[in-house]
């Protein structure tokens, strides 16, 4: 049996579909396990000091709540009733920005530390700012468990991504902003184009683009 083929029935019984409120415990717990290493969240929430592990899992829990209350597309890929990978979208034109809501920073300043807040909301306005386009998703988060890896499931969740994209007719295309090496091929095998390099936080990074297909042909 082919290594393509034991992977298809690996993955037949798998489907993504969106979070729901009593899914974001273990959505927050793929994300932070997917985002502990990530060298612009070390960055922003100070990995060199004592209580960062704590700073980044309420971080991503308070920005799993706000988008949950921003009504905003978390998708999950599910294998029965077992939650294996997550992503995290803003859809275009939405109102879920940089700045969010005045209890969501609240939150985050409590959590996270006035630096950590900042940096978060300074970091997204700035790759916002050197977007191609003026309407677009972009991916906030992106995860799959450990113990899941290596199924292709990436590959199933970025279709899924490009479903909700394409649901919007207003959205030209989906943005990242990738601060892990090991991540570009994955978006590059995507067709993420890439856009520019980027310092966020001191840490450089790559700032990727998917056009709508109809855009890009």
């Amino acid at each position: 049996m082919s290594a393509a083929k034991q992977e298809n029935d690996l993955n037949e019984n798998i489907k993504a579909v969106f979070l729901a409120a009593e899914d974001l415990k273990i959505a927050a717990s793929i994300l932070y396990l997917a985002y502990h290493d990530d060298p612009l969240f070390l960055d922003i929430f100070q990995g060199e000091k004592e209580g960062y592990e704590s700073r980044l899992r309420s971080a991503i829990r308070e920005e799993l709540s706000a988008f949950w209350q921003a009504k905003q597309p978390m998708i999950g890929l599910f294998e029965e009733d077992r939650l294996l990978a997550v992503a995290c979208l803003i859809s275009p034109n939405s109102a879920f920005g940089p700045g969010r809501f005045w209890h969501w920073r609240l939150k985050m300043l409590m959590t996270a530390g006035f630096l950590g807040t900042k940096h978060m909301v300074d970091k997204e306005q700035k790759v916002r700012d050197h977007m191609p386009m003026e309407s677009y998703h972009m991916l906030s988060f992106i995860g799959v468990h450990p113990d899941h890896q290596h199924r292709g499931l990436g590959h199933i969740l970025m279709s899924a991504i490009d479903s909700v994209m394409l649901e919007e007719a207003q959205s030209e295309g989906v943005g990242v902003y990738v601060t892990l090496p090991k991540c570009l091929s994955f978006f590059e095998d995507g067709n993420y184009q890439h856009v520019e390099e980027l310092d966020v936080a001191n840490i450089k990074g790559q700032l990727m683009f998917r056009p709508r297909p109809e855009q890009s042909a």
